[in-house]
């Protein structure tokens, strides 16, 4: 392990990011992506390229430009790749061969996390998954991501010689382009696959759509989360609330500690740490543990009686209100809208 980290010595690696297009859109994890990968490339001093999967309207591209992206792989495979992830790894992989890179990024989402190991047998190269940060040290470039939920900050350093593939947490993932200058659109190159050369290999058959009332709260999309300010009678209403929605229930500690909700709901730097796109916390006074948790989440509203809570000055928005006086007009309101019983 080498000591402290600088940027004075790249390792001039080139880079390949892979870019997930569900249903043919550029999301916020896919700009992420792009991002986080320009960034990388500076770290690394090499060459960097992008490979995704053809989408039916190519125009999803010009999505691309305003990251810097300078080449792009379009994989212009049958329709059973999407089906199947050795073929998808097969590919991704002689795209990497093709672009000379020692690096491959992809996001830790389940396609991301599924593809690692693909790719990491496919080119014989290492593996470091949900990374959280990078940096350049003498004796390479230096990994970070967190172990033992996020008591233990773990760091590896990758020495060049083998190729590598990384899967960066998401939360870590920011749509934000930092330098703002106008760049070229990135030079396209197609790879054309036919159907005789694919592997015969495990198909995915259905696709199940994740339970928002059962769903890990760290990948939950929405997440409506309870604090002590709620009694037995308000929690219920809440949890009425998230099923008549269809979001995710997250509770702080408090709320745990009173036996209403199991320690996989629980909330922060004490439970889990999420990052949702979107965060409502009702009767939470914003502790520093909760706050810590919740810090990555891309919109955080919070609803208190105490116009100087805590957690205000860590919110988006803010609204002052009893949650017993708004939860059963927010039912009724939502029944109303949605036909619940």
């Amino acid at each position: 392990m080498a000591g402290a980290c600088s940027l004075q010595k790249p390792l001039a690696a080139p880079l390949l990011v892979v870019v997930e297009l569900p249903d043919g859109e550029l999301v916020e994890t896919g700009k992420g992506t792009l991002a986080k990968g320009g960034m990388l490339s500076q770290i690394l001093g090499g060459n960097w390229s992008v490979a995704s999967f053809a989408p039916p309207d190519p125009k999803v591209f010009d999505g691309f430009t305003p990251y810097g992206v300078p080449e792009l792989t379009v994989i212009d495979a049958p329709p059973a790749v999407a089906d199947s992830m050795p073929a998808q790894g097969k590919l991704i992989a002689q795209a990497a061969r093709n672009a000379g890179a020692k690096v491959i990024m992809l996001p830790h989402n389940d396609l991301g996390s599924s593809l690692a190991p693909l790719l990491a047998c496919e080119l014989n190269a290492a593996i470091y998954t949900e990374v959280i940060g990078f940096d350049v040290c003498e004796a390479g470039l230096k990994l970070k991501r967190q172990a033992l939920g996020t008591r233990i900050l773990e760091s590896k350093i990758w020495n060049g010689e083998a190729p590598l593939v990384i899967t960066v947490a998401i939360r870590t993932l920011s749509t934000v382009i930092l330098r703002p200058i106008e760049y070229p659109a990135p030079k396209i190159t197609k790879m054309s696959v036919s159907i005789d050369d694919l592997p015969k290999s495990p198909r995915i058959i259905e696709r199940i759509p994740p339970d928002p009332q059962s769903v890990d709260v760290s990948e939950a999309e929405v997440i409506f989360c309870a604090g002590k300010g709620h009694d037995k009678a308000a929690f219920d209403q809440l949890v009425e609330l998230t099923k008549l929605l269809n979001v995710t229930l997250g509770v702080t500690r408090p709320v745990y500690d009173f036996g209403w909700a199991g320690f996989e709901r629980m909330v922060g730097q004490t439970g889990k740490a999420i990052a949702p796109r979107f965060y409502l916390g009702i009767g939470i006074s914003g502790s520093m543990h909760h706050v810590g948790g919740i810090k990555d989440s891309r919109k955080i509203i919070a609803m208190n009686i105490d116009s100087k809570a805590p957690m205000f000055a860590n919110s988006d928005e803010a609204i002052v209100a009893d949650l017993k006086e708004v939860l059963p007009r927010l039912i009724k309101r939502v029944r109303a809208i949605t036909g619940g019983a």
